[in-house]
């Protein structure tokens, strides 16, 4: 018998989360979040305490494992992400009429202010 029994699932996006509610999605797809470095300690040691991000994932999301294999995340605490870190890029909103527009702001010139 060679086959695994494991159901299979998908793997969710993990990337931009913070890691506690990376973990809690992944656990409720049926994964389990992972070091990359195997010889490294647990995942859980290296995001504790304070606040971590998952900055990357491997494999990608929605790829198919089975029921609790490991998806490898890097995670950075919170506030050391350097400036050239991919980040999400969120949608931006449909632009149709209904949206209200922001009214143009009035400029004051300082540049004649006499004391």
């Amino acid at each position: 018998m060679s086959g695994r029994i494991a159901r299979l699932v998908t793997v969710p996006d993990v990337v931009g989360l913070p890691f506690h509610v990376a973990r809690d999605a992944a656990s409720e797809a049926g994964v389990a979040l992972a070091n990359p470095d195997p010889d490294g300690p647990p995942i859980g040691v290296l995001a504790w305490p304070g606040l971590f991000y998952v900055v990357r994932q491997a494999p990608e999301p929605g790829a198919v494992l089975h029921e609790w294999d490991s998806v490898a995340v890097e995670v950075v605490r919170h506030g050391d992400m350097p400036d050239n870190q991919a980040t999400r890029i969120l949608p931006l909103p449909p632009a149709d009429s209904a949206q209200a527009m922001p009214e143009r702001m009035a400029r004051v010139d300082l540049t004649d202010y006499e004391r």
